[in-house]
């Protein structure tokens, strides 16, 4: 069932990209055995990246989001692409901080200060690279300034992972973009939406607790049911986003030939290798057969 949805509102004056992702953060926590703060983290990350992939255009566009900070989380790399598909992995799954002041996750004391860096692959010669620095390192803050400093593009961004024992039980992420001719009034009666509205994590758990069959239509309501009906959204289309790691036993195979013939002579040598996916943990095992035809191939 899809679990995202394109929308514009009655006026034409802005588009929605919204997601229910729990699924999908679920999948990325339970692979990387995610601490709480790791999860919210991570969570978030790989939210925005799928949402951001939704918007590139070409079947085989892609992008990769880096954040990287001087906080113990280290760095969070998420990878998305035009289909929908989905990865990402955390430095520091275990990372756990004190709750805030007012009892939600210490994302950005895990963070700490740094950058967030995009980089879209279009089929072009060299790729599209936008890097800023942390706002707040809550994530959805940074993703809002880098779309206006490096896209020029006026967005409003909500992420949220709410958590319960190892469990994600909401998760969600919101990317609401200005248009052209942009009328002054529907910006004001969304950005009163906006104001009151309740923490998108809480929406997202209330969406996956209502029974509704048609979840992500539900959660779709719940945000913008207040609006007058000139300014409220409709569905342009419904998206599947979905956890997929696309590594191979080929891919390693050519990450083995890449670092160069003199290390991998040395590994042949040992007899043995062992590569596993950052994204997937999954292994792969190579025997002193498969490395001595690897080096010549090298050679």
């Amino acid at each position: 069932m899809n679990n995202t949805i394109i929308a514009v509102d009655n006026s034409g004056s802005y588009r929605v990209y919204l997601t229910l992702s729990t699924g999908m953060v679920q999948e990325a926590v339970d692979i990387h055995g995610c601490s709480h703060t790791a999860a919210a983290a991570l969570g978030r990350t790989i939210t925005a990246a799928g949402l951001m992939g939704l918007m590139l255009k070409g079947e085989d566009d892609k992008l990769t989001v880096q954040i990287k900070g001087d906080g113990p989380a280290k760095e969070i790399l998420a990878s998305a692409n035009s289909r929908g598909e989905v990865k990402g992995y955390i430095s520091d799954p275990s990372v756990e901080l004190p709750l805030t002041e007012s009892g939600k996750l210490n994302v950005s004391g895990a963070i700490g200060n740094g950058t967030l860096t995009v980089i879209k692959d279009l089929g072009l010669k060299e790729p599209y690279v936008g890097r800023i620095d942390l706002v707040s390192g809550e994530i959805a803050e940074d993703f809002t300034q880098y779309f206006m400093a490096s896209e020029q593009q006026p967005s409003s961004v909500a992420l949220g992972v709410r958590m319960n024992s190892g469990k994600v039980e909401g998760a969600a992420g919101m990317i609401i973009q200005v248009l052209p001719d942009a009328s002054d009034e529907a910006l004001t009666a969304l950005e009163d939406m906006l104001f009151y509205m309740d923490s998108i994590s809480l929406l997202a758990q209330d969406a996956e607790q209502s029974g509704a069959e048609d979840k992500i239509a539900d959660l779709f309501g719940r945000i913008f049911k207040g609006l007058p009906e000139a300014f409220a959204p409709h569905i342009l289309e419904e998206r599947e986003l979905r956890w997929h790691c696309d590594c191979s036993r080929e891919r390693m195979e050519r990450a083995l030939i890449s670092i160069g013939k003199k290390d991998l002579a040395e590994i042949a040598e040992e007899g043995h290798a062992e590569l596993t996916c950052s994204f997937c943990r999954t292994s792969y095992t190579f025997d002193k057969e498969e490395l001595m035809r690897l080096l010549e191939e090298a050679r």
